[in-house]
């Protein structure tokens, strides 16, 4: 492991010189007035200053889109792995956590061969928030900071960057930094003072409880009111699961070829907000209800996904779904603290 500091005259020059290998490069760039993770083509469109993208990293370690084999009608099958090298920049660290959740789920039980191979090929640049958005709540859920899951940290410390390299990875990029230095004890000071601000400041909707609370809190919720309040607004768009970092249902469908002799098998993503999510064969559907799935999209967050992966909250506080939706009910906090005003806690 090691810490270094570059300036960002050297940081551009090292991004420049990564556009020359081999692997894809994702960088976040502007957008007209929002952010977006997109191919670089240029160093200079990268963007570190920004304050959330529009859709999270899972992009890429998870495809909205991706095949999984490809078939013979009545024949042959033959698994597809799509796992291009590739360097995801510009990563916060609330989507870190995120992607670290997801390597965890699809590492359990049926080992996920697909989703492993392409994160194995993946590396991460992550870097810390410097421009707070305006639905944040990354505070509220300890995830303003992260500790593990990139290859290199990068914190803006004014003129320079502050570069973290905890594996072999992050270690072959450093070496490509020309003017690299090790970070000085007045460096490293200024990281903490950055990192410690965003422990508290990326904060814009307040958690009235600790994040580990959850669980238990929504024991006793299963038929609070807030449930069919809130669904009588929603549209069941789907909108909050798309943008959502730590969504990772998705749905499995075959596709014949127009020859009608070959086809393939993929999957894409799917939510448990949208009408038919629910829908099994005979077109039963055990969540009609809009409040149902609404307060199931709720309970995976905050007591089913946390039981798989050791009480963490499947919900890092990005504020994507709150931005992203137009009824104005998808704030977890918000619903989490009307349950935590009028329910009884023994």
């Amino acid at each position: 492991m090691s810490v270094n500091t570059v300036t960002k005259e050297q940081f551009k020059s090292f991004v420049s010189a990564l556009l020359g290998t081999e692997q894809t490069v994702i960088g976040v760039q502007a957008k007209n007035d929002k952010f977006a993770f997109a191919e670089l083509k240029n160093a200079d469109d990268l963007r570190l200053d920004y304050d959330v993208t529009i859709l999270s990293p899972r992009k890429y370690v998870l495809p909205p889109k991706e095949n999984l084999l490809s078939f013979k009608v009545g024949g042959s099958s033959q698994s597809v792995q799509e796992a291009e090298k590739m360097v995801v920049l510009g990563v916060h660290p609330y989507d870190v956590v995120a992607i670290n959740q997801m390597d965890e789920l699809f590492s359990q039980d049926e080992y996920d061969t697909h989703y492993m191979n392409r994160r194995q090929n993946i590396t991460i640049i992550a870097c810390d928030v410097v421009t707070p958005s305006k639905n944040v709540f990354a505070s509220s859920m300890n995830t303003a900071t992260c500790d593990k899951g990139y290859d290199l940290l990068l914190t803006d410390i004014g003129d320079a960057y502050v570069v973290d390299a905890p594996t072999e990875k992050g270690q072959a990029l450093v070496k490509m930094m020309n003017g690299a230095k090790e970070a000085t004890a007045a460096d490293l000071e200024k990281r903490k003072a950055v990192q410690e601000k965003n422990r508290l400041a990326l904060n814009k909707h307040q958690l009235e409880c600790k994040p580990s609370f959850l669980p238990k809190l929504l024991e006793k919720a299963y038929h609070h009111p807030v449930w069919e309040e809130k669904a009588e607004l929603c549209y069941s768009c789907g909108s909050c699961n798309q943008v959502c970092p730590t969504c990772y249902c998705f749905d499995v469908q075959d596709e014949v070829n127009w020859d009608l002799e070959t086809g393939c098998r993929y999957r894409a993503w799917d939510g448990c907000l949208l009408q038919n999510f629910a829908t099994v064969a005979g077109n039963h559907n055990f969540r009609k209800k809009r409040e149902d799935r609404f307060r199931h999209r709720m309970y995976r967050k905050g007591k089913y996904v946390p039981s798989k992966i050791g009480g963490e909250i499947a919900c890092v506080g990005c504020g994507r779904c709150v931005s992203a939706c137009t009824a104005h009910i998808a704030n977890p906090v918000d619903v989490y603290n009307t349950i935590l005003e009028t329910t009884e806690l023994s």
